[in-house]
């Protein structure tokens, strides 16, 4: 249920706010990537959350666009 809340959460953005909140996401990946490579990394499950939301963004972003 917490994906769903994000994802309405993210509807109400605007586009120019969904681009910053994928930027940071971008940024977040490539830190956890790298702190996996470097095995700094506790909780590998975050990359494949952060790697979720970014899809989620995307797809409200590709969805503003379109109306």
């Amino acid at each position: 249920m917490k994906s769903k809340t994000y994802f309405e959460n993210l509807k109400n953005k605007t586009v120019e706010e969904l681009g910053e909140e994928l930027v940071s996401a971008k940024k977040e990946l490539f830190n956890l990537r790298f702190q996996n490579a470097t095995n700094q990394l506790d909780n590998t499950a975050r990359i494949r959350e952060v790697r979720k939301n970014i899809a989620r963004i995307q797809t409200a972003m590709t969805q503003k666009k379109a109306d």
